[in-house]
């Protein structure tokens, strides 16, 4: 009878951690980075901050540190920035392009061969024929 109810205290006592972790609030990069330049800002002291937060103090300190170390290592240039979605759209677009002209350029190749190799034309002959054909056109 006694472990009956130990166990049901350690399954009451999981259900009520299970709620807390599901009813613990998740801050936003935002509002970490807001929180962690109040305490730099030092105008109050970190408990009383936390406090105001709901955090705990030792929360804080890590994300300070993890503020700081990404500060540092940003200055030092060894992380790499973001690409803006601006930035992806005009790579992207400038991919296609160039992979447009590089298949355009393998069909002509292919072009060229097969209609020197009915003619019997060395893959130099097949050269200065396709640089004729680029002066002309130029």
């Amino acid at each position: 009878m006694r472990q009956e109810s130990g166990t049901k205290q350690s399954h009451g006592e999981k259900v009520v951690k299970d709620i807390r972790r599901a009813t613990r609030k998740q801050y936003s990069a935002q509002e970490k980075i807001r929180i962690v330049l109040d305490g730099l800002k030092g105008e109050d002291s970190i408990a009383e901050l936390c406090r105001r937060e709901g955090i705990v103090q030792s929360l804080y300190y890590s994300w300070s540190k993890e503020f700081l170390e990404a500060g540092k290592k940003r200055l030092a240039g060894d992380t790499a920035r973001a690409a803006t979605s601006t930035e992806v759209k005009d790579l992207c677009r400038e991919s296609r392009a160039l992979k447009e002209v590089v298949a355009e350029q393998a069909l002509e190749l292919r072009l060229l061969k097969k209609a020197c190799s009915g003619m019997g034309a060395t893959t130099n002959e097949v050269s200065r024929i396709r640089e004729a054909g680029d002066h002309s056109a130029g």
